[in-house]
């Protein structure tokens, strides 16, 4: 074998164990719940699922409670996405100077990202209920008549769940934007202030433009994981009040441990189809807008 040859196939040696993995632990668990979705599988028929069609898919969209986890799962994917991104945004502009103690807050922005989302929830969960941290604060400083159990009513509820992720994940948006901004030449901003533009004006027609690549993948990761959200959720309220904060990956959940495989596996391809949908447009749209320099 000559050595042009063997240069080719080496690299696809490398990538045999990693597509090896994603194989058997994605795509192989899609194709099974693909099949599955179209049968009536259950716990009292695990070894005889009938194929029933699009039945699963047709109760799906008629239950109000998929319906309502719909709408949960858009509104805290699109607003944390803004948040998120907003707020890394500042917090970069920020940190991205040199000062001293620059690093230390760079590191405390970053902090929450390497938390577990489960145990950030059960500490919330203290934080917030009935007779937690929030409503002993309230009492001690003479406003007890606010105190409420904030995670027992839907609006509250909604939104601790965006607040908790936003402050979970800003750091994580903050970094992606300092890697764009250190990647802007300076000699952009010296032109710009030779010809009299006001820092507004830099930001605008030079910070923001240059930043677009890095906005396309901080909005893209950030609508993906929205989209997927389910530790936050599922440890912080359970889907509750009753189903008022179930998102898709909760309501997934749910219809697999009530033994409704074959319904929880058209929910599971729903959820999948939609965040390849949604990602593709978004990514798509926001590339249209990249500039080259």
């Amino acid at each position: 074998m000559n050595r042009k040859l063997r240069s080719k196939i080496y690299p696809m040696w490398i990538a045999l164990p990693g597509a090896l993995v994603y194989t058997v632990f994605f795509v192989v668990p899609i194709i099974i719940a693909f099949f599955y979705s179209f049968t009536n599988w259950n716990l009292d028929r695990m070894d005889s699922p009938q194929f029933i069609g699009l039945r699963n898919f047709i109760n799906l969209f008629q239950d109000e409670v998929f319906a309502c986890s719909i709408f949960n799962t858009l509104l805290f994917a699109f607003t944390t996405t803004l948040f998120k991104t907003v707020t890394g945004l500042l917090i970069a502009l920020v940190v991205v100077k040199r000062f001293r103690g620059n690093s230390i807050f760079r590191t405390l922005f970053y902090l929450p990202c390497v938390l577990s989302c489960m145990i950030v929830g059960l500490l919330f969960t203290g934080i917030l209920k009935q007779d937690g941290l929030v409503n002993n604060l309230l009492a001690a400083a003479g406003m007890g008549q606010l105190a409420r159990d904030w995670l027992g009513s839907y609006g509250t509820a909604m939104f601790w769940i965006i607040f908790i992720e936003v402050w979970m994940w800003a750091g994580f948006s903050m970094f992606l934007f300092i890697s764009g901004l250190n990647a802007i030449s300076g000699e952009y901003y010296e032109s710009a202030q030779l010809d009299g533009a006001s820092p507004w004006q830099q930001f605008c027609h030079i910070t923001l433009p240059l930043l677009a690549p890095s906005f396309t993948v901080v909005t893209t990761l950030n609508i993906t994981g929205g989209l997927k959200v389910f530790d936050l959720v599922y440890s912080l309220t359970g889907g509750g009040p009753g189903f008022d904060t179930q998102v898709l990956s909760t309501y997934t959940y749910r219809a697999f441990g009530m033994g409704l495989l074959g319904k929880s596996s058209a929910s599971a391809l729903l959820l999948s189809v939609g965040v390849v949908i949604i990602t593709f447009l978004l990514n798509r749209l926001l590339k249209s807008r990249e500039i080259d320099v």
